[in-house]
């Protein structure tokens, strides 16, 4: 089966043809960094312009790579939330034109479920259940995966994503946006000691994650500091920060793994990227015998192939979506 992938909750525009579930024939991203850069986090109204405008363009490059039409596609999955409401609705409609065009099923999908099912585009040797942390600039939760329809929920954050805090962090320190990337790459070059930032553990049993401590913890530290300390303190003041929410991170994710008597451990979202918490989370597991799955950066970040492959998985079991499906900015899972 040939499914055309559509993603563009956030601030991605992404098109992706995958085979039969499994194999990536393309998966095209178009980045806005450009456009959010400016102002430090993405901009709702930019952001759905710019799919506008980039939407077909990148459908067409996605077609192309993989050198097929659209007659040849077999169905259309596309994200359906949660997300910012007026992104999700160009993906919609080009999606839902082209159902009723081609006269192809179409599926709307849960923008999580796709971060959870990436890994099998890549892994063979996975089995459930497993434990997947999806962090990123919208999301830090954790769940037990007993299969791609059956995820419970076990832990969110109360406040701040995780990668949400690295933004806003590194707006405060004027690094750049986005932040996550910039703070990792200059966290190599800190001491991750140098500054205590707290960790938010909560209650002992508590699965349930806080940023924004730690956020208004770096904002206290540089404003009782001089901008010339400060300046000469950046690599150390973001390794720090870092290794504070990989802490909270890595050791949570493995609370819920032994508590629930699962040996696998799957990350995914975008801050999966993050080097220090893949290296970290490694081996941390490897240390309480855990086997632990990461897909490749690329399919970390919001993509269109995640899309297609679960919408693979949902279309072979005749779940299907009519062409009136709606937008859903919160969706809980």
């Amino acid at each position: 089966m040939l499914i055309l992938g559509i993603e563009s909750s956030c601030d991605e525009t992404a098109a992706a043809v995958v085979a039969d579930g499994k194999e990536i024939l393309s998966n095209i991203i178009y980045s806005q960094i450009d456009v959010h850069s400016k102002f430090g986090g993405v901009v709702p109204e930019l952001a759905s312009r710019r799919h506008v405008e980039a939407i077909i363009p990148v459908i067409e490059d996605a077609l192309a790579v993989a050198n097929l039409s659209l007659d040849e596609i077999q169905g259309i999955a596309v994200t359906q939330g949660p997300g910012l409401v007026g992104s999700l609705l160009v993906g919609l409609s080009v999606a839902k034109s082209i159902a009723y065009v081609k006269n192809i099923p179409i599926v709307g999908v849960h923008h999580i479920e796709g971060h959870i099912s990436a890994i099998f585009l890549e892994e063979d040797n996975l089995g459930f259940p497993f434990i997947s942390l999806v962090v990123s600039g919208g999301h830090t939760s954790l769940y037990l995966v007993h299969g791609l329809d059956d995820c419970r929920l076990l832990g969110h954050t109360r406040d701040d994503a995780a990668g949400e805090a690295f933004d806003k962090v590194a707006k405060l320190l004027n690094l750049g946006y986005p932040g996550g990337v910039v703070i990792d790459r200059l966290a190599k070059e800190g001491n991750p000691k140098a500054v205590d930032f707290p960790r938010a553990f909560m209650s002992h049993d508590s699965l349930d994650f806080s940023f924004s401590g730690i956020k208004t913890a770096v904002l206290n530290y540089v404003r009782t500091r001089s901008k010339e300390v400060i300046s000469g303190q950046i690599n150390d003041i973001v390794a720090s920060f870092q290794e504070a929410i990989v802490d909270v991170l890595v050791i949570k994710t493995l609370t819920a793994a032994l508590s629930s008597g699962v040996n696998t451990i799957v990350l995914a979202g975008g801050v999966a990227s993050n080097t220090r918490l893949r290296t970290r989370l490694k081996e941390m597991a490897e240390e309480k015998g855990l086997r632990v799955f990461i897909p490749s950066p690329i399919l970390c970040t919001d993509n269109a192939a995640m899309i297609a492959g679960i919408g693979d998985y949902y279309l072979r079991k005749g779940k299907t979506s009519s062409l009136d499906i709606n937008a859903v900015s919160r969706w809980p899972r």
